[in-house]
């Protein structure tokens, strides 16, 4: 038996020898499969490169660009570093925009400045934004940087990222930069290495959920995440109800119209995915002409009036709203009459309304009706649709399926998402893990099989992906569909996790008692320690520096609620990036920032507008609290990526081990 410097024996290379052959496919030399193994150890010994986590964006588009532009302050943080005090503060606050806003801000300068004062900015800008780009790429390998260059100045920008302390270089950088301006493209260059520092900020993104409703650029959020260099999902309920509504569910399509009625926001129905209002609109102004419609207001998210309508709209758009929401309690009877193991009986309130004394029974108590005006309800069979309401329904459901647009979201959604995911000892989800009163975790019974915790999360990520197959039989692809409507509002959804959803009863009953939903048993224990380990546990993340990440409830900062609980073992990272919750938190949002020092949540102030921040500079304010310092810097070594490219340098000292003993040949042609 033979062994080898590294203490491989021929008999274990035999073993792998059907994958090292196919491995010598892509290093069919002894000096190819060396190289690799040193650009791999190189690697590893690189700091850890820096992920971003953002949770609850809600179509706030502005926001969420912005702070992805900045990297939660990481830009301004490293222009202060390197530029120090040769710059001055209203100088730092220009190379920030700049940065931030290349396109819009270069045409600010452009009329403020002409001939040569123009040229002596380029000049200062572009020996800035080197020195800034070079300390941003700092954790990368020159491979990597390359690789995120735009091609037309690779070469150029890579020149000037290594650039020599050597005297007799200096002429030559500087005439770089000389012929950069006096051939024209000094714009074009100060967009492209603006841009470059931005993707070299942030090395990868997670998304926590919920990037629809509510506010009006969903649509630009996941325009954004198409084209982002690596990021990921974990589904929010907000987002599952859009999948719902692409894959045909009814009942998730009103939900989706009833929430951007709600709000005011139809620009991502309409003018991001098309879908076609008029039916509904039409429909809404001729059957409650009549109507008030005083429950169904536009909710108002601030005193600038982003959500303001001329009088009339506002009339139309509250017409909309319950005639939507009377189809969805009729829409949504439907599934909960297929679906008798949902056990979302109490959901169904149509059929206890006294119409003669207006009142409603609700479990064992009478309550008063708000609004009793339902002219397509009829009593003895109150969850039939009329005919004028599936004809709308039908026209809906054909506009939101032949979506293109929503098709290619959809798609990206489905590619990059999930139900949890687990991250260099963060196990990440979106609302809960659904808990027992012991804390202990919950089975949930689906299709007659009991799930609990990573298999509740598994079997869940296997159902919504089974919504979108067309190779299933039409009645498990049914169930599918449904299923996704559950997860929006179910008891046991990992999703929501609350006992019910009182969506009529705000509507309609104005007694408070009657809107309470109590919460699951995994948000009383969000701040126990030994439950959020056996979670942990359970989902087979280890480590001493080991967090469960989720949004989903908003903090009330205002309220003296903490972000960080369970001793630091959970994280609720939700904020209120959207306008709506921002009363409420006091706060516009947080980021979780896990670098190679260790891991720091910044807290966001209200983001005005990109219009503001080009015209005046402004930035989001934004506070950091160190959360975890690292014993010492981490390494990509020691991550998950770490970990795998340590094993592919096993297999490639076994790939040379086979080589220099004969057990493969190898291929120098």
């Amino acid at each position: 038996m033979r062994k080898d410097d590294n203490n491989l024996t021929d008999e274990q290379i035999r073993g792998d020898l059907r994958y090292l052959q196919l491995l010598a496919q892509s290093y069919p030399t002894i000096t190819e499969a060396s190289t690799e193994i040193i650009n791999l150890e190189a690697i590893l010994n690189l700091p850890k490169p820096t992920e971003h986590f953002i949770s609850d964006p809600h179509g706030e588009s502005d926001a969420f660009n912005h702070v992805l532009k900045n990297a939660s302050g990481y830009i301004k943080r490293k222009i202060k570093e390197v530029l120090g005090d040769s710059i001055t503060k209203t100088e730092r606050k220009d190379l920030c925009t700049l940065i931030y806003y290349p396109e819009q801000k270069l045409r600010i300068v452009r009329t403020q400045l002409n001939g040569k004062r123009l040229d002596e900015f380029y000049t200062k800008t572009l020996v800035r934004l080197v020195q800034v780009c070079r300390v941003t790429s700092e954790k990368y390998t020159r491979s990597k940087i390359r690789k995120a260059l735009p091609k037309h100045f690779e070469y150029v920008i890579e020149e000037l990222l290594h650039e020599s302390e050597e005297g007799n270089k200096q002429a030559y950088y500087q005439k770089i930069v000389e012929s950069i301006i006096e051939t024209g493209q000094a714009e074009a260059f100060i967009i492209a290495i603006s841009k470059v520092i931005q993707r070299l900020a942030i090395d990868h993104l997670h998304i926590l959920g919920d990037i629809y409703d509510r506010g009006n650029g969903a649509h630009l959020i996941v325009d954004t995440l198409c084209d982002f260099h690596n990021f990921d999902i974990v589904w929010g309920n907000h987002d599952v109800e859009w999948l719902g509504a692409a894959a045909g569910n009814k009942a998730c399509i009103c939900n989706v119209l009833r929430i951007a009625l709600r709000y005011g926001n139809l620009v991502t129905l309409e003018d991001g995915y098309g879908i076609n209002l008029l039916p509904l609109a039409t429909f809404a102004m001729e059957t409650y002409r009549d109507d008030p419609c005083e429950q169904f207001q536009i909710v108002k998210v601030n005193d600038a009036g982003q959500n303001s309508h001329e009088t009339k709209m506002e009339r139309l758009i509250a017409q909309m709203h319950k005639a939507i929401c009377i189809i969805q309690f009729k829409a949504e009877a439907e599934i909960i009459d297929r679906r008798p193991e949902f056990g979302m009986e109490d959901r169904k309130l149509l059929h206890h309304i006294d119409f003669r004394t207006g009142q409603i029974t609700i479990g064992k108590k009478r309550y008063r009706m708000a609004d009793t005006d339902f002219p397509t309800v009829n009593p003895t069979n109150p969850y039939k649709l009329t005919a004028e309401e599936e004809e709308v329904m039908e026209c809906l459901r054909h506009s939101f399926c032949t979506s293109e647009e929503l098709k290619r979201h959809i798609q990206c959604l489905m590619s990059h998402g999930s139900m949890y995911n687990i991250s260099n000892g963060n196990l990440l989800f979106h609302a809960s893990i659904p808990l027992n009163e012991d804390g202990t975790m919950k089975e949930v019974t689906i299709c007659g099989e009991k799930y609990s915790g990573i298999t509740l999360m598994r079997k869940t990520d296997e159902i919504i992906h089974g919504a979108f197959r067309n190779d299933l039989d039409p009645e498990t692809r049914l169930f599918d569909i449904d299923y996704l409507w559950y997860l929006w509002c179910g008891k046991d959804s990992p999703l929501y996790d609350k006992d019910k959803m009182t969506t009529f009863e705000r509507y309609f009953v104005k007694d408070k008692s009657a809107h309470t939903e109590v919460k699951g048993y995994y948000y009383q224990y969000s701040d126990d320690e030994k439950v959020m380990n056996s979670i942990l546990d359970g989902f087979g993340v280890r480590g001493k520096n080991r967090h469960i990440i989720n949004g989903h409830v908003p903090v009330r900062i205002i309220k003296g609620e903490k972000p960080v609980k369970a001793n630091g073992r959970h994280l609720v990272i939700d904020g209120g990036f959207s306008q709506a919750y921002q009363p409420k938190t006091g706060i516009a949002g947080y980021t979780l920032v896990f670098h190679s020092r260790g891991l720091d949540l910044v807290q966001h102030q209200p983001f005005l507008s990109a219009e503001e921040a080009i015209r005046k500079g402004e930035d989001i304010k934004s506070s950091t609290q160190i959360i975890e310092m690292s014993d010492a810097r981490i390494y990509v070594k020691d991550t998950d990526k770490g970990r795998q490219l340590k094993s592919n340098v096993d297999n490639l000292r076994k790939l040379l081990h086979a080589y220099r003993h004969g057990l493969i040949k190898q291929n120098t042609n």
